[in-house]
């Protein structure tokens, strides 16, 4: 699994700071401003905190975005000295006192993470599998529409970057973004609401292609060493050979068919896209006080109501009423999307 699972793509990209001051005529360094403009970036309006700012996120400005994160990454971490043994060291003549070399990024990243419905165009289904190409081209989509919807903010925290001298339009910016990309097998949410068929492996097959050749080639090794020189007509040294040859092989590609399978994305669930969180997110909050608001109610006007509530709310129409992106609820301002 690479970047698509569940429907979804869990994008990675990782765009390299340029070094130095900013060419803004500032004495701040590009790292620096970059981390100004992300912590300028307002969040989504998700606790009352970042309510009262009236801010909401930019990424909130479509429907693709699960989740999105931005942080400037300095170098890598430091673990500690590799373990090794010490009288294989010793007999190396390795001196543990020397220091090892430690790994050192060669330029301040942005990175940028997000977990996107893997689409090319608003409402389309989600997709059980994509080639690697189709990927790219939803990577693109993506960029575009972000380009499209938050093109100021990207410009003010990317205009620090290498290479982003010659973005302008949405396609340069996909461009760009391609070519940051890193792929991850990092899942971010799990929305099931069933679990779907994993991808099991069929193990006591796998283990008989492999140990009845290998037990064929044993019964012949095991005669011949005995005398036997044929069995049923075939040579006890040829059946050997052939028995760990064929074990051999069946090992091999019994490996790469677990690797593959494992490699399968998992299929979308039924409500696993944008749309359809946020329209189970209205339901659940204008049935929640439906539900309040009935108790005790007699069973006639609770079959009139309910109608009601089913014209009013369309549990079945994703586009609207819904509630929108970033916020905490629909009684949020700006939460109810009509």
């Amino acid at each position: 699994m690479a970047d698509l699972d569940t429907g979804h793509l869990f994008l990675t990209t990782l765009a390299p700071i340029r070094h130095g001051k900013s060419s803004d005529g500032s004495n701040t360094s590009c790292e620096q401003q970059v981390r100004t403009a992300l912590a300028e970036l307002p969040t989504a309006m998700q606790s009352p905190a970042t309510q009262n700012i009236g801010l909401n996120s930019p990424f909130s400005r479509n429907k693709r975005n699960h989740l999105a994160r931005m942080f400037v990454l300095s170098d890598v971490i430091y673990n500690g000295r590799n373990s090794q043994n010490p009288i294989v060291a010793t007999a190396k003549g390795i001196n543990p006192v020397n220091p090892q070399e430690i790994d050192k990024l060669n330029a301040a990243y942005l990175v940028f993470c997000a977990d996107i419905d893997a689409i090319t165009e608003d409402g389309a289904p989600l997709p059980a599998d994509l080639s690697a190409e189709e990927q790219r081209q939803v990577r693109k989509s993506y960029a575009r529409e972000l380009w499209k919807t938050m093109g100021p903010e990207l410009e003010e925290i990317y205009r620090n970057c290498v290479g982003f001298e010659g973005v302008k339009t949405a396609d340069d910016f996909a461009n760009y973004l391609d070519k940051c990309h890193v792929e991850t097998t990092m899942p971010f949410h799990d929305y099931y609401l069933k679990l779907p068929e994993f991808n099991e492996l069929s193990l006591p097959k796998l283990l008989a292609g492999v140990l009845v050749p290998a037990g064929i080639g044993l019964l012949g090794l095991v005669l011949w060493l005995f005398g036997a020189s044929s069995l049923l007509g075939i040579s006890t040294l040829l059946l050997f050979f052939l028995g760990f040859i064929i074990a051999a092989i069946a090992a091999v590609l019994s490996v790469k068919f677990a690797l593959k399978n494992g490699a399968k994305p998992l299929a979308p669930g039924e409500y696993d896209d944008l749309p359809s969180v946020l329209k189970a997110l209205y339901v659940q909050q204008t049935f929640a006080d439906f539900a309040i608001d009935h108790q005790g109610a007699d069973a006639n006007k609770l079959y009139e109501d309910f109608g009601s509530f089913l014209q009013t709310h369309k549990p079945e129409d994703k586009s609207a009423p819904t509630q929108n992106p970033g916020v905490i609820s629909i009684a949020a301002e700006g939460g109810l999307s009509s």
